[in-house]
């Protein structure tokens, strides 16, 4: 599961090999602390899904890992199974908003200082 290390001035998202395979992406993300507009927990995350899978793996209902394009723009997505998930919509930057599965979602959150929005 990728892990979430929050600096001061950004964020890291640290993904295992087998999630830059499954991603078919070579690096980590970062996302600057300024970018993040929300941040919202996701009891399911797969309603969170939209678009098409532009590049990665998916398993409907089991596995998505990778990146999704729709309409608006960009979103990256770790997603396994039925757990939680983080949701953070981004200003700029390469993704318009990354979906994680996290059971620390809530902590994550209180360290941004952001205020969880209620899923909609």
């Amino acid at each position: 599961m990728a892990s979430l290390r929050i600096h001061s001035d950004r964020i890291n998202v640290i993904l295992t090999a087998a999630e830059k395979v499954l991603a078919v992406r070579r690096d980590d993300l970062v996302v600057q602390r300024t970018d993040i507009r929300t941040a919202t927990i996701a009891k399911d995350p797969w309603v969170w899904l939209r678009g098409i899978r532009r590049r990665g793996s998916e398993l409907p209902l089991v596995l998505a890992v990778g990146t999704w394009r729709y309409h608006g723009g960009t979103d990256f997505v770790i997603v396994k199974g039925k757990r939680p998930a983080l949701v953070l919509e981004l200003s700029a930057g390469e993704y318009t908003r990354i979906l994680l599965t996290t059971t620390h979602a809530a902590a994550v959150i209180d360290q941004l200082k952001l205020q969880a929005l209620p899923e909609s």
